[in-house]
């Protein structure tokens, strides 16, 4: 047996963020006719790659900023990602051929709220900020001519101000609740963002009926989906 010929008779991967999109991507599962395996939905199961009633269709579990990396390096052939991953990363190796209207917020730069009182961003020349997207961060502020510092960070940003590591944050928001909690507020959007269907381009080459089939019935369920809405 080819390479190749093994490659095409590999189970389809499909790769899921875990946490909250988790929970609004089900809906579209079933929409698309996959039944996980019961692990799937047991909160108790350490499991990450899990069977379906699809034969040839698997899914893995893996943290939302990983899913983009496993579709574009080759470990899944079909993944869900948000747009804000997308674009920090920036695989060329991603076909995106779907918005699934899920998983909307927006990611936005905030401040205290004491600085805000007496701030003006259109002043700014040069700010340091923590995020988890630091050329998004970058490119945002470029484009207004202000140059950004960036501290990575991979969570808990709204610290970074009360500690004195900078004054603003790049994050996402949702109901904006734990910029509130934390004392800061919100100065301006740099985009809205929504999860998205990404495919592998060279499992799109050597498999299109299998992964166009599959795109065609998410795209079935995002319809149906939001009719019922």
């Amino acid at each position: 047996m080819t390479v190749e010929t093994a490659r095409a008779n590999s189970p389809i991967i499909l790769a899921l963020p875990k946490g909250r999109i988790l929970d609004e991507v089900r809906p579209l599962l079933d929409g698309a006719g996959v039944e996980p395996e019961p692990a799937f939905d047991d909160p108790n199961s350490r499991k990450l790659r899990f069977a379906t009633n699809v034969p040839n269709l698997e899914i893995i579990r893996v943290r939302s900023f990983d899913a983009a990396t496993f579709v574009a390096f080759g470990g899944a052939q079909l993944g869900v990602a948000g747009n804000d991953v997308i674009t920090e990363f920036g695989y060329p190796e991603l076909y995106v051929p779907l918005d699934l209207n899920i998983g909307h917020c927006r990611l936005s730069v905030a401040e205290p709220v004491e600085l805000r009182k007496h701030d003006d961003p259109a002043r700014w020349s040069h700010v340091r900020v923590a995020t988890k997207y630091p050329e998004i961060t970058r490119r945002h502020f470029a484009a207004r001519g202000v140059q950004a510092e960036c501290i990575k960070l991979n969570g808990a940003m709204e610290l970074a101000p009360q500690l004195g590591l900078c004054r603003r944050i790049v994050d996402l928001v949702s109901t904006g609740r734990t910029l509130e909690e934390n004392g800061l507020v919100e100065v301006e959007t740099i985009s809205q963002v929504s999860s998205r269907l990404v495919v592998n381009r060279s499992a799109l080459k050597t498999r299109p009926r299998e992964i166009g089939d599959w795109i065609e019935r998410f795209r079935i369920a995002v319809r149906d989906c939001g009719d019922a809405a």
